[in-house]
């Protein structure tokens, strides 16, 4: 995107967003000038971010034909981002086509794009709306509309939660959804973890990220992702919380799991 009158009220092309900057990290063209400055300048800090947005982005597709193939039919994606390849209605589609997919963000240009895509797609819909705000979010018409909170219902939160710092609204967050999760439903969550860098690593890439509209990148390991699900009495899939990419890889590949390295965790819970 390059020009400004293509912009949708309400966004502010030279604050860099972290939906734009992860198109950019997949090879997308969605984002602005800012955004991909800011994003070759967490390239600098942490050169693997392309694969490691990659290998987030396979993982959640692994999950979603997984579920499908295990019978879930509604797939609840908060925090969606940018279309690109193998969307999760395009994935879910491949295996059920009757399955509904509704897409919630709050960033105007994913839900233009996102509108375009889907507009002749009677199971997919996509809604505004913010994770901070989880129980407005999940009581939305929008949602409560194509989503039968009484079936099982996959709730996908894909490298979101590390946008929040403070613990205590993550808890509310996913308390929110666990409460609406009926036997059979799962919560499936990736988070950023930055392994045992340096303090001047890390440091950097705060420092790309507190000039976003996210305002914030934060760190959370194995050890408290699975806190987290496990204190919602949600049952962890195995292998539990490891690397995305180790996390069921395709051809049983044999990925060495080694939470010294930066990367991003990947959780499967189920009720």
């Amino acid at each position: 995107m390059t020009r400004h009158e293509d912009v949708p009220v309400g966004i502010d092309p030279s604050v860099p967003s972290v939906a734009r900057m992860y198109d950019y990290y997949l090879g997308g063209k969605d984002n602005f000038a800012s955004d991909r400055e800011a994003a070759e300048q967490f390239i600098r800090v942490m050169p693997g971010i392309r694969e490691m947005a990659r290998d987030n982005r396979a993982f959640l597709s692994r999950v979603v034909e997984l579920l499908a193939r295990q019978g879930v039919r509604q797939f609840l994606d908060i925090g969606s981002g940018l279309p690109t390849r193998d969307n999760v209605h395009q994935v879910a589609h491949r295996v059920a086509p009757e399955s509904r997919v509704v897409y919630v963000d709050n960033d105007p240009i994913v839900l233009t794009h996102g509108r375009a895509l889907l507009e002749d797609n009677p199971f997919t819909s996509v809604v505004q709306a913010d994770m901070r705000e989880p129980e407005e979010l999940l009581a939305h018409p929008q949602i409560e509309g194509v989503i039968d909170f009484t079936r099982p219902v996959a709730v996908l939160m894909i490298s979101m939660l590390h946008f929040i710092p403070d613990d205590a609204l993550v808890t509310r967050i996913m308390s929110a959804i666990r409460e609406r999760l009926v036997p059979g439903g799962h919560l499936v969550v990736t988070h950023a973890f930055a392994g045992e860098v340096s303090a001047e690593v890390h440091e950097a890439g705060q420092k790309v990220y507190r000039s976003t509209s996210a305002g914030a990148l934060t760190s959370r390991g194995p050890e408290q992702l699975t806190e987290l699900m496990s204190g919602m009495g949600m049952d962890l899939l195995e292998p539990g919380v490891v690397p995305v990419e180790a996390w069921r890889p395709e051809y049983d590949e044999d990925v060495t799991v080694d939470f010294t390295r930066p990367g991003i965790l990947g959780v499967v819970g189920r009720l």
